[in-house]
């Protein structure tokens, strides 16, 4: 029998009802839980509520060793400390985003900067020469979920290169522990025509497609 899973879901998308990022995310959401009833599901929601961006001080805090850090230091890692814990804790971790202005939203990436932490989820050590990082978390998958107003992304397309919000993840996320990425994306939403419902179907279909994918992978390596 399969363990029960964490499953942690991080929206970004500033809107709420009209979102597309979060109605993949819905529909992911939905369909994980007729399969899985069981497993636990952490929402963090930081598009409605941003973590705040570093700062000097806070960057203090995290490079001074725990046991020498002050109350107010404590104080200011407090919701890393949290944040890094809900990434701890998932064995999937999935991502509603959609592209502004070519990358990630910026609170989504004040919630990356938050958990990509010394000795939290990587290491660091100049002893290992010109690759002194190294991942502390392993072992999770990343599911992306994220829509653009325009179209054309993926390689060979007429905006190739310039989806700065997958490549990203792409890299950090081997801080989050993640080993393997699946993405699910609309496109054409600022044209609003037929080719953009028929990307918001595509898509839909695509996240029922890989929870099937996903579940049963996850059956076969507890068989």
């Amino acid at each position: 029998m399969s363990k029960n899973f964490t499953v942690l879901r991080v929206d970004a998308s500033a809107r709420k009802e009209r979102s597309l990022s979060r109605a993949l995310a819905d529909r992911f959401e939905g369909e994980w839980r007729a399969r899985w009833p069981d497993d636990v599901l952490l929402r963090r929601d930081v598009g409605a509520a941003p973590p705040p961006a570093v700062s000097e001080a806070w960057i203090g805090a995290a490079f001074t060793p725990r046991t020498e850090r002050s109350l107010e230091q404590q104080r200011l890692l407090a919701l890393s400390d949290t944040l890094i814990a809900e990434l701890r804790a998932a064995d999937l971790l999935v991502i509603a985003a959609p592209m502004y202005n070519y990358g990630m939203p910026a609170a989504l990436k004040a919630w990356v900067d938050q958990v990509v932490r010394v000795d939290e989820t990587f290491s660091f050590d100049l002893g290992r020469g010109d690759w002194p990082l190294e991942p502390i978390l392993e072992g999770k998958s990343l599911v992306l979920l994220t829509s653009s107003g325009e179209f054309g992304f993926a390689p060979g397309g007429p905006r190739a290169g310039m989806d700065h919000l997958t490549p990203h993840l792409r890299t950090v996320s081997r801080y989050f522990g993640v080993g393997e990425i699946h993405r699910c994306a609309i496109e054409y939403q600022e044209f609003g025509d037929e080719r953009h419902r028929r990307s918001v179907a595509a898509a839909q279909a695509d996240v029922v497609r890989l929870v099937e994918e996903l579940s049963e992978r996850r059956l076969s390596s507890a068989a």
